[in-house]
């Protein structure tokens, strides 16, 4: 993923340590069955997702490496073992996770702030919006549009972007020219990251892939 320099966003890091504080907060009050609810990350429920999304709080460098040699370093492979095995841990384990101080300062590999931001955000998303709670609008989700368009980070998804305008009609943000995608900001980011968003949600031609 492209993302500015690394050495200009830890001005990030707050906003990557709210989010992850925010999803905390909202999920330490849902019941067991909503644990359950699918996700739009196909095949995983809420409980995979957030799973995935805290790996860096359960395992050490080289834990992760020793379980990423085990798949042959296939990282979609051991994605898909980790979410699905560690889905199972009691749903209070995997809201402490989110709370882990450890998440609050990880980066991905090459991404930055800017990459922990998207993926915080993105992964929220997955799971709030199947649980019907949406996220207002704010600079939060202005800076991972962004990151999206202006900064590359569609590419990582196999989205293609090129000839289309992007235009949020909760927010003062739209991104490009052509034919236009109009819709929440949320709703823009998912759809940016190739989630599936819910019949209309988004005024426009769905965005292909590469």
């Amino acid at each position: 993923m492209t993302t500015p320099s690394a050495a200009d966003d830890t001005h990030l890091q707050p906003a990557v340590a709210a989010e992850f504080a925010s999803l905390a907060g909202l999920l330490a009050g849902i019941s067991e069955a909503q644990w359950d609810t699918p996700s739009m990350c196909q095949g995983w429920r809420v409980r995979e997702v957030v799973a995935h999304m805290t790996m860096p709080a359960r395992y050490s460098q080289e834990e992760f490496m020793t379980e990423l040699s085990r798949c042959e370093f296939d990282f979609t492979r051991l994605s898909n073992e980790l979410a699905s095995r560690d889905a199972s841990r009691p749903a209070d384990e995997l809201v402490a996770s989110l709370r882990s101080g450890i998440m609050q300062r990880w980066t991905p590999p090459g991404g930055g702030y800017y990459g922990a931001l998207t993926h915080v955000v993105i992964h929220g998303l997955d799971v709030t919006v199947p649980l019907g709670a949406p996220r207002p609008p704010d600079q939060t989700i202005r800076i991972v549009l962004d990151n999206l368009t202006a900064d590359g980070g569609h590419a990582h998804f196999g989205t293609v972007i090129n000839g289309r305008r992007f235009q949020a009609t909760d927010l003062d943000w739209s991104h490009g020219s052509g034919q236009v995608l109009r819709g929440a900001a949320a709703d823009l980011a998912l759809a940016l990251c190739g989630r599936t968003v819910p019949a209309g949600r988004l005024e426009g031609e769905p965005l292909p892939r590469g």
